[in-house]
């Protein structure tokens, strides 16, 4: 934007990005690119070193690490209701 002046001026927002809402912090979580990075490794190595498949084993790192977090979140959903509840058990 340009003032009258003739400067050269440049807006800035300092709003903060609109986050999810959660009632637990992991109810949002997305595995990391380490994690993955891990995973695949795993992977790799557990079948048998052969190169020709880094896409492949990065997807399944991926699926399985999702999978675990929503597993988790399940489980930590469930246990709060229990403890809600008076069932604790």
């Amino acid at each position: 934007m340009t003032s009258q002046s003739g400067r050269s001026e440049i807006l800035q927002l300092d709003a903060e990005p609109i986050q999810p809402r959660a009632e637990n912090p992991a109810a949002n979580y997305e595995p990391n690119h380490d994690e993955i990075r891990r995973r695949a490794y795993e992977i790799y190595l557990e079948g048998g070193s052969l190169p020709g498949r880094e896409l492949d084993d990065w997807l399944r790192a991926e699926r399985e690490l999702r999978k675990v977090a929503l597993f988790t979140q399940d489980w930590n959903r469930l246990q709060q209701h229990r403890r809600e509840s008076g069932d604790g058990n």
